[in-house]
């Protein structure tokens, strides 16, 4: 059984004498996912696990399903899996958050392995994920009135033939000659064994997660057991959980953060894990009614990503009663701190950050529960891991150990890194003999607390001068006008690159450009940084899981650059232009012309070429 310790972690020092105490193989039971669920059951038998929130309505009476029954549903779940496709099969799943959701999640990890599928991405994209894992089952949402994914899964079976396809829909909905339906199967299968003998464990394949860009060679990271249990070990630990909290999720399961931190680590814990509704913070009438929902399912853990936060704070608290909160959870991206402030001003309780990223089993540290709140630190290193902050070189390897303050690559080692991507290599440069460079830039307090200060692709860099992202976003974040600020860099051709800043006004109109540039000059300290141009846009694009898509924002700011470029130097104002990541030079620009253009193509070509993006010129 997985041995906890009575008194909160608060320090470096507490995490140290807590590794020291026994090591990780003693402290943690479970040496499957699996055996998880069956000592939550073997503790909290009756103890509510999961709660579906449907309609998040007041005289909703939600299904409630308690450790007892999970564990014998997930048993069913791993038995169907390997009876339709044998040993250790591979299950992808394209569904929302639902009951089911869970059950065929941590059944295709205890008979084979699981490959969470983002159902918002394109059929063929989504196809080369499930051809590239090796998955021969699909698990999708049936016929729906408003999400088509089962349309996307009928296309993805015609693309590959081989699929065993598995459709979760409601009793009522028609059978189909195309799936195998669900429940059916379920029900015919084993709750108290499995019967093919022993799950997967130890550093078995748990799950491959999609990570990175939506174009190109798909990117798969490996899940072992032992990550994703020390992983969710670690969070509980820090956020010292128990059986008597409850734990709001409105993160998609088809994400880390959501599997983890949002899911295995309360149950872990034999905490009631609370799913808010199949779409989660997507649906604006979870978001409209949260802190109602707050009071009713008297939540103790609330949260989500910096998007939802925000979007949270928006809505008036209203009078809801949130005694029950202890204190609010954010990860998945860097969050402004004036994002924290408008929260815990609104709350009344702490927002504490978590760091994670698919690499490391969707957790890399926490701020902790009963610690000192640290406004912009998402807190220590999880125990039995090693978070180091290392100096780049100047051919971009890793150098020497940073000194406390000192900005650098943040680097991880330890049960929760994984084994590397899928295609090694996809691995050279990034796991190194055991060692994860996570990209980020990063520095580490004299008392071992991690701070974030960008992504070193994130990073603008203006004739040298490196400029954080972050640094701007907070700054305009903070301007009564703006709803949501994203920095990114555009091309120069003479500082190589210049920050520019995509906002989203809280209504049109609500302030001018000469306004913001002034904003910016007074609320940012380095000049440098002042964005050259400021975009107004409705929105700002964001994932699945409410993170900024900047990539999709370098992109729309070189096309920008390109149209200035082309409209002043040929007075051509109408032009198709489009840019995207990649290539040799990081960026690739494609200018199509028409044949009546033909004759501008070196005159286009030749005003591009001191940039340092690539650049096509197409004539149609």
């Amino acid at each position: 059984m997985t041995t906890w310790r009575s008194v909160p972690l608060r320090t470096l020092e507490d995490i140290v004498r807590f590794e020291r105490e026994m090591p990780l193989q003693q402290r943690i039971g479970a040496r499957s996912v699996l055996d998880v669920f069956i000592e939550s059951a073997q503790r909290h038998s009756q103890r509510t696990a999961l709660t579906m929130v449907m309609t998040g309505q007041d005289d909703e009476q939600p299904r409630r399903v308690n450790y007892r029954e999970l564990l014998g549903l997930i048993r069913r779940s791993a038995n169907l899996f390997h009876s339709l496709a044998g040993p250790r099969p591979g299950v992808a799943y394209m569904l929302p958050s639902l009951i089911e959701t869970h059950v065929t999640l941590w059944g295709a990890q205890a008979a084979g392995f699981a490959v969470p599928i983002n159902y918002l991405l394109q059929v063929q994209h989504i196809a080369d994920l499930i051809r590239v894992s090796g998955a021969s089952v699909l698990v999708a949402l049936g016929p729906h009135p408003q999400l088509a994914i089962w349309d996307k899964a009928l296309e993805i079976k015609a693309l590959l033939p081989h699929l065993q396809l598995v459709c979760v829909a409601p009793a009522s909905t028609p059978a189909t000659d195309a799936a195998l339906d669900f429940h059916t199967l379920l029900m015919q299968q084993a709750d108290d064994h499995l019967v093919f003998g022993e799950a997967g464990r130890d550093d078995d394949v748990a799950a491959y997660f999609h990570t990175g860009g939506t174009t190109g060679v798909p990117k798969l990271v490996e899940h072992s057991h032992r990550n994703q249990i020390a992983a969710a070990f670690g969070g509980t630990a820090l956020l010292h959980s128990n059986e008597t909290h409850v734990s709001f999720n409105g993160n998609p399961l088809f994400h880390v953060a959501g599997i983890i931190l949002g899911s295995l680590s309360p149950f872990m814990a034999g905490a009631e894990v609370v799913v808010l509704s199949p779409l989660g913070f997507r649906n604006p009438v979870i978001v409209r009614r949260y802190w109602k929902l707050v009071q009713k399912y008297r939540a103790t853990r609330i949260g989500g990503v910096p998007t939802a936060i925000g979007a949270l704070c928006d809505v008036a608290v209203d009078g809801a009663d949130l005694s029950s909160v202890q204190l609010g959870v954010c990860g998945a991206a860097s969050i402004p701190m004036s994002v924290v402030q408008r929260f815990e001003a609104h709350t009344g309780h702490p927002l504490h950050e978590a760091l994670g990223m698919t690499e490391t089993a969707g957790l890399t540290c926490v701020d902790p529960a009963f610690g000192d709140r640290v406004l912009g630190s998402v807190g220590f290193r999880l125990p039995y891991t090693q978070v180091v902050i290392r100096r780049l070189n100047p051919d971009g390897s890793l150098g020497g150990v940073c000194a406390p303050e000192e900005i650098g690559v943040l680097t991880v080692a330890g049960p929760t890194v994984s084994r590397g991507y899928l295609d090694p290599e996809q691995s050279k440069g990034v796991f190194v003999d055991g060692l994860l460079n996570t990209g980020d830039l990063a520095y580490a307090s004299a008392d071992g607390r991690i701070h974030i200060a960008g992504r070193t692709k994130d990073l603008i860099i203006r004739s040298g001068h490196n400029i954080d992202p972050l640094m701007i976003e907070e700054a305009m974040s903070k301007h009564p006008a703006v709803t949501m600020a994203a920095a990114v860099s555009q091309p120069d051709v003479y500082a190589g690159e210049l920050p520019v800043c995509y906002l989203s006004l809280r209504e049109p109109g609500a302030a001018t450009q000469a306004q913001l540039h002034d904003w910016a000059q007074h609320h940012i300290a380095e000049r440098p940084a002042w964005p050259k141009h400021f975009y107004l846009v409705p929105s700002i694009p964001v994932t699945a899981v409410g993170k900024i898509f900047k990539p999709q924002l370098r992109a729309d700011a070189t096309e920008r650059l390109v149209l200035r470029i082309v409209e002043e130097s040929l007075g051509l104002n109408q032009l198709r232009v489009a840019a995207h990541e990649g290539g040799k030079r990081g960026m690739t620009v494609t200018v199509t012309l028409a044949r009546t253009q033909a004759n501008l193509a070196a005159k286009i070509e030749q005003a591009l070429a001191s940039y340092l993006f690539e650049s096509v010129v197409v004539v149609e």
